[in-house]
């Protein structure tokens, strides 16, 4: 993997708090940051992790930057002690409207353009705003962090990791990722012991290929252990995968395959070796036949090699079937579910595939559906140790008299049902 922004890498464009994945398809790949468009060109071959400071490109989009590394960043300094130099009592005398502000819409473009930084552009804001100094000291500060936010003229390249995917998924969208939280998404991990050696067996069906991807990075390159990930539709969810930028060795090892139809492979390969083998006397004898007259027509040999060798060429998803059919003779070291329909028949008929002694894991956004796998789990006796778990997560704010939960947070990331199986 290399260290540096290669062309067709996926890469996260970070902006303070806010991240973005981006796939840098070609030199002139540019970004969208809200209202601010970036292009990518000067990030080419730079090392992940460096800041780059937004330079504003000369032409009628205001709002088009290209990127310019820095060694050292002129960060913003401390604009509460540098601006707040009095304060009001309330806000019920401060009429918000553009009146209050002195420059121009014009004037602040101009300020953008001339000034080294964005504590200066924020300074000239602070000094020409009427209504500033009326303000109480936490609308000021929110005023400030509010003009911070706008004019941070910084920006960083990194590399892709499970935890960023997973926390620009869920902001984006929970739904995508079936409201897997990454804390929930660690517990997954943690319970199933996805390591560098084995065997493991995952389902799963709309996390645009989240788990795969975590599973593929905590089994690591260069090791002994291999995945087979079953789907429901004809093509796995590979979104994910391919932003981890995995090397071609670590995604050989992962197997994707539909599970209706590795299943139906599995079982009609058991059912031709159990058949009985063709007699000698049954088999044609063509060496004899071609002996007997040298003039005979050549043209039905070759007609039949050519049937031979297409029946020979497999398409891709049969080799894949073939491969996991293989991995699930020998049995898995763990079986993980993660699925929007009922588990229960996919326990059901993955459950045999699993060695005995070996951690179980399935995933569902309500409780009751896994209440319903844990009484028919007992009830088999097939799994022990069940239990059923759910994460509490709270996002705190932590500020000087202003400690209090996040006012907008997810209360729930989903269940986990977990067990061991016996024999």
């Amino acid at each position: 993997m290399s260290d540096t922004i290669k062309v067709g890498d996926y890469i996260v464009v970070k902006r303070q708090k806010y991240t973005k994945l981006q796939k840098f398809t070609n030199l002139d790949t540019v970004v969208h940051l809200g209202k601010d468009q970036i292009e990518l060109r000067h990030a080419d071959n730079q090392p992940y992790h460096t800041t780059f400071q937004l330079v504003p490109k000369e032409g009628r989009n205001k709002r088009l930057f290209t990127l310019d590394p820095v060694q050292t960043v002129s960060e913003i300094r401390n604009l509460k002690e540098l601006l707040i130099k009095e304060s009001g009592t309330d806000n019920r005398n401060i009429v918000d409207d553009r009146s209050t502000q002195g420059l121009s819409a014009e004037e602040i473009l101009k300020l953008r353009e001339e000034c080294e930084s964005s504590s200066e552009v924020i300074g000239k804001l602070v000094e020409n705003s009427k209504s500033f100094a009326a303000k109480t000291e936490y609308s000021q500060e929110k005023y400030l962090k509010r003009k911070e936010k706008k004019y941070f003229e910084y920006v960083e390249i990194r590399r892709p990791s499970i935890r960023l995917i997973a926390d620009v998924y869920w902001r984006l969208d929970a739904d995508k990722v079936m409201g897997v939280r990454f804390d929930t998404l660690s517990q997954i991990i943690s319970y199933s012991g996805v390591c560098g050696i084995g065997r493991f067996l995952l389902y799963e069906s709309g996390t645009n290929g989240l788990l795969p991807a975590a599973f593929i990075n905590s089994i690591g390159a260069e090791t002994e252990a291999k995945l087979v990930h079953m789907h429901p539709g004809n093509v796995a969810q590979k979104q994910a995968i391919q932003a981890m930028n995995f090397k071609p060795e670590q995604l050989n090892r992962c197997i994707s395959v539909n599970l209706y139809s590795v299943l139906r492979h599995f079982y009609q390969e058991g059912k031709a070796e159990v058949s009985e083998p063709s007699t000698p006397s049954e088999e044609p004898k063509m060496e004899e036949e071609v002996t007997k007259d040298d003039n005979v027509d050549q043209m039905p040999s070759s007609r039949s090699w050519t049937k031979r060798r297409n029946q020979l060429k497999k398409q891709s998803w049969e080799l894949e079937n073939a491969a996991a059919v293989e991995l699930m003779k020998e049995k898995f070291d763990a079986l993980v579910i993660i699925a929007k329909e009922h588990p229960y028949n996919i326990i059901k008929a993955l459950l045999p595939f699993v060695k005995p002694s070996r951690p179980v894991v399935v995933f569902n956004t309500t409780k009751e559906i896994l209440l319903e796998c844990y009484m028919d789990l007992k009830s088999s006796a097939s799994v022990t140790y069940l239990r059923v778990t759910s994460n509490w997560m709270r996002n705190l704010q932590i500020l000087p008299n202003r400690t209090h939960p996040d006012v907008v947070m997810s209360g729930n990331s989903g269940y986990l049902l977990t067990g061991y199986t016996i024999q």
